[in-house]
């Protein structure tokens, strides 16, 4: 059943069809918090804890369908129904009009479910009205462990019945890691059709120092073919012992992407305990991780040797300390939110909100917090304008998909 609520002082009021006030902020700044690196200074003005803007919209949140599997990810078929990811390896088709879910998917690929791993992001193709073609990210295992892997598949519905054929693997991270974390992942495709893959660095000391390897796909952007191959003019295609695949490197832990309104590609990052980056990804740049971050250790101590610049690595757009744990994020570039045009919408897994980031040029301008009293998995933006995002429960349970609107 498809019901009402309306956000009220951040908290979210999952009564049917309630209306009234909106939540408005009332602080000077998005983030309120203590930094866990206070000695740490930005690079330059509003690469962190920016102001909010003047006008900040009412939002209201309808519930479009509870009660689903710990979902990862979604995206809109053509019709406006919703193709959803499963953590557990399931796939399904929510109908936005009553929020029924369709069985699961027949053919999805095996996923390793363990930790952060599991079925992640899917994409559709280029041309997928006329081909039905999809992709899908998980953890895929392997002989010696697991990885981040991307496959290609037919979607067809006979008799309200969906499944997957012609399913294929075309791109595997490499190195096989037997570990349980840190596998990105988001699947972009570009305007020329390239598919962007965005991975992890797999968490662990011992990994994470891959991320400065080019001969290892450890905490890297991919730039794809349709097939999974290499782009001819990927910066690295000429370089001795690097992946070909490889679009920038120094990444930490990627589960945010999303094309702006010129066709190019944002991230944002997980950073240790705190240090979230905001980056455009550019061919063949270096993003400093684990050499440089805004951030410490989870224990504590600093990250290396505890820097926030190098020659050679980029400044982050913007960071967070303390965090939100980003994971799925949209540009916004509808006419049902009109406050909101050409911002970035990013979920918050810590923040448990939506974080919504005006930007002036390449630059953050503003930052303003939507809470949801919910950890925030993905966020999409429908035909009309209207704004979805799938929660999770930590650990595990059930995952809703919302729809905020402007009041």
């Amino acid at each position: 059943m498809r019901t009402t609520s309306t956000l009220l002082a951040g908290t979210l009021l999952a009564t049917a069809m309630l209306t009234g006030p909106a939540f408005a902020q009332s602080v000077r700044t998005a983030e309120t918090g203590d930094a866990n690196a206070p000695d740490q200074r930005p690079a330059f003005e509003n690469q962190t804890r920016a102001a909010l803007p003047d006008v900040v919209p009412e939002i209201g949140v309808d519930v479009v369908a509870k009660d689903l599997p710990h979902l990862w990810a979604m995206e809109f078929l053509p019709d406006g129904r919703m193709l959803v990811t499963a953590k557990d390896g399931a796939m399904h088709v929510v109908f936005q009009e009553n929020g029924e879910v369709s069985p699961p998917i027949e053919g999805v690929p095996e996923v390793m479910s363990d930790g952060q791993g599991g079925l992640l992001d899917v994409a559709l193709a280029p041309d997928f009205e006329s081909s039905n073609r999809i992709y899908l990210s998980f953890s895929e295992p392997r002989d010696g462990g697991n990885g981040t892997s991307v496959a290609s598949a037919t979607l067809a519905e006979q008799d309200g019945t969906f499944s997957l054929r012609d399913v294929k693997v075309v791109f595997r991270q490499m190195p096989t890691y037997d570990g349980d974390k840190h596998f990105g992942s988001r699947l972009v495709f570009g305007p020329k059709g390239e598919l962007y893959v965005t991975v992890g660095e797999r968490s662990d000391r011992e990994t994470r120092v891959g991320a400065q390897d080019l001969a290892s796909g450890f905490g890297k952007v991919f730039r794809l073919d349709a097939e999974g191959k290499a782009l001819a003019d990927n910066p690295f295609t000429k370089t001795e012992g690097a992946q070909p695949e490889i679009w920038s490197f120094g990444h930490r832990n990627l589960q945010a992407a999303t094309l702006d309104g010129q066709g190019r590609l944002w991230t944002v990052e997980h950073g240790p305990k705190g240090g979230d980056e905001l980056n455009r990804p550019d061919a063949g740049k270096n993003y400093g991780w684990p050499k440089v971050t805004y951030g410490i250790e989870y224990s504590g101590g600093p990250v290396g040797e505890g820097i926030t610049a190098l020659e050679g690595t980029e400044q982050p757009v913007y960071y967070w300390d303390p965090v939100i744990g980003p994971s799925g994020m949209a540009y916004y570039d509808g006419d049902a939110i009109p406050e909101w045009k050409g911002a970035f919408l990013i979920g918050g897994l810590v923040s448990q909100g939506l974080v919504v980031l005006h930007m002036d040029g390449d630059r953050v301008a503003r930052e303003e917090r939507v809470p949801l009293d919910a950890r925030i998995r993905d966020v999409k933006i429908a035909p009309d304008g209207s704004v979805f995002v799938v929660t999770e429960e930590r650990g595990g349970g059930e995952s809703t998909i919302l729809r905020l609107v402007k009041r």
